[in-house]
């Protein structure tokens, strides 16, 4: 969430300073992609038995950051976006913290021996 408030809030020369793409389709790709993992998110809470209104929790939460991720990821490999060096880096760290995050976040749960949401049926 910090992160969304952070960009939301980027002042005009500090998008300029780090080369963030002024691109008409990246920012509803962003938000597609996060639409995406609210879906998925969803539909994994969908399968908790027992379970109404209690959030979407860290499932939720691997994969709307892991599909937020990618697709910013997508977009810097295939989208032709010609970032100055700090636009790369930073776009490029924002990828590497959300995957990361997601990969830390299923690897702690597969060593606790916790089922995924939807795995439960």
């Amino acid at each position: 969430m910090t992160l969304g408030v952070l960009l939301i809030l980027l002042p005009a020369p500090l998008v300029e300073f780090l080369g963030i793409p002024v691109v008409p389709r990246f920012f509803p790709n962003i938000l597609g992609a996060v639409l995406i993992g609210i879906g998925i998110a969803l539909f994994l809470e969908r399968g908790i038995e027992g379970r109404s209104g209690s959030g979407l929790g860290l499932d939720g939460a691997i994969a709307i950051n892991l599909c937020a991720g990618l697709v910013l990821a997508g977009w810097l490999i295939l989208g032709d976006l010609s970032l100055p060096m700090p636009g790369q880096l930073f776009l490029w760290t924002l990828v590497i913290l959300l995957v990361g995050i997601s990969i830390a976040e299923l690897i702690a749960r597969i060593r606790t021996g916790d089922k995924m949401s939807g795995a439960d049926h």
